[in-house]
């Protein structure tokens, strides 16, 4: 693949059809006056992504009300031939949320979508729309005396629709499993307009297939989901936290194991974190501060959680943990929060770590995973790969050890070209990627395949199940109006 840059846009606007404007004006019925814009400045932080890699055009961006009013929307797309790009909070960062630069797509945001339906706190679950932001569901579950578990860095602006159309995963993946895994129903808008109402609430129903599991993850090129069941689970009572240097990664992953096992299987976060990350955010970012008084190669963020109020020795028990484990050499140093300003101060050195990069200049970034016994040895090898290609250039991999889950980041050297570097993206991403797949890893472990990485899925993936994907698109979007060009 090319090196992913903004493009420059013509100034020569699209052109609609007689068809595409006829549509156009029915849309607007259906959404109301304030359902839709075409003015320029008003679609502007709709059409660009993230991290200013891809800035795009519509002919206009829609904002309906109701799965009915998406379904009016879309019956008048698929008919007329224009191609639509659903949008929840745009913060993906693989270039999916956003259209091309052509200006023939609408985009249709979520984002006035935003009520929970209800919470059914006995059988533990929520039915949520898809433009509810993810922060708003936290806060409601905890209102109910519950926990909605699915927690990442853009969780105060990123909508459920899009952490579903992504299978987010986040820092809890661990415990409670990926977005997949903590959806049981969905209700979606097909292509031709058609309604599926799924939004079952079972644990078990064995009836068919499990449809739901076709838009998870889909990125909107099958549907818009625009409402979903998800799981909640008991409020945690007790939550500890440390900050741990650790010898090495392979430390890591005999304390995640041992910290598993010798707590009940209680261990909900278990990021990654290496010097380099800590040497950025303090550099970069205001009121951070390093937890422990000497500098080392490597640490760990953990977090012990409790379900219940008479578990008064979750404390002890990490404490034993943590000893036993400094005692063998595992742990090098470690500080333990005493309170929740602590802890926060912990987080913010992880919280971080992509702004500092940001900050810090360019960066060529890899969201990758692989089996969670293969970490220290993948480790290792992308090292050694990323040398070949430049001996100078920063590697900045952290992220989620618990799951397996690194974001391998490649930082350009000191002082470098920025230019220079981005221009060698393709060998970058090649010499990661392929160490990922020769451990039997994914190149897209929670952030989507999007535009960035459509040709790397091609090259990497399975080619019966890239047909299979492609089969599924063709019957299901025959006209290809979901989110053309993402994916597949």
């Amino acid at each position: 693949m090319s090196a992913p840059r903004t493009m420059a846009l013509s100034d020569a606007p699209y052109a609609p059809t007689a068809i595409e404007i006829a549509a156009l004006e029915k849309i607007k019925e259906i959404v109301g006056p304030k359902g839709w814009t075409s003015d320029p400045s008003a679609m502007e932080p709709n059409l660009v992504e993230d991290r200013g890699l891809f800035h795009g055009r519509a002919q206009m961006v829609v904002k309906p009300t109701s799965a009915a009013e998406v379904s009016g929307v879309l019956k008048l797309c698929n008919e007329a031939g224009i191609p639509v790009v659903p949008q929840g909070g745009n913060t993906s960062l693989c270039g999916g949320s956003v259209p091309f630069e052509t200006g023939n797509e609408i985009v249709l945001s979520l984002a006035r979508m935003n009520k929970v339906r209800s919470i059914d706190p006995l059988n533990y679950t929520m039915t949520v729309e898809a433009g509810c932001v993810l922060q708003f569901l936290q806060e409601e579950a905890a209102k109910a005396d519950r926990y909605f578990p699915l927690s990442l860095a853009a969780e105060g602006s990123c909508m459920i629709g899009g952490n579903l159309s992504t299978n987010a995963g986040g820092t809890n993946v661990l415990r409670y499993g990926n977005t997949r895994d903590l959806t049981l129903g969905l209700e979606v808008v097909l292509p031709d307009g058609r309604i599926w109402n799924g939004l079952g609430s079972l644990r078990k129903d064995n009836t068919g297939y499990d449809l739901k599991h076709l838009f998870v993850g889909a990125e909107g090129t099958l549907g818009i989901i625009t409402a979903a069941v998800v799981k909640l689970f008991p409020k945690p009572r007790d939550i500890r936290t440390a900050f741990c240097a650790i010898r090495d990664v392979d430390a890591a992953i005999e304390l995640l194991q041992r910290a598993r096992a010798e707590s009940g299987d209680s261990v909900e976060t278990f990021e990654l974190i290496p010097r380099l990350v800590i040497d950025l955010v303090l550099k970069h970012m205001p009121d951070c501060q390093d937890p422990l008084g000497e500098q080392y190669d490597m640490y760990t963020l953990i977090e012990l959680v409790t379900t219940s109020d008479n578990d008064t020795g979750i404390e002890e028990r990490f404490e034993a943990i943590l000893g036993a484990a400094m005692e063998d050499g595992l742990i090098l140093d470690a500080a333990l929060a005493q309170n929740e300003t602590q802890r926060q101060e912990f987080w913010k050195l992880r919280e971080n770590a992509s702004e500092s990069q940001k900050i810090e200049g360019a960066s060529i970034k890899h969201d990758v995973s692989v089996p969670v016994a293969s970490l220290p040895a993948f480790y290792k090898a992308a090292a050694e790969a990323i040398s070949k290609v430049d001996e100078n250039a920063r590697i900045v991999a952290f992220g989620h050890a618990g799951d397996g889950n690194l974001h391998y980041n490649v930082a350009e050297p000191e002082g470098g070209d920025s230019n220079a570097f981005v221009n060698r993206w393709d060998e970058y991403n090649r010499a990661v990627h392929d160490v990922v797949v020769s451990f039997g890893g994914s190149i897209s472990a929670e952030h989507g395949i999007g535009r960035l990485k459509r040709d790397e899925l091609a090259h990497y993936k399975d080619p019966v199940a890239l047909d299979l994907m492609r089969t599924l698109k063709a019957a299901i979007d025959p006209n290809g109006i979901m989110n053309p060009g993402k994916v597949i």
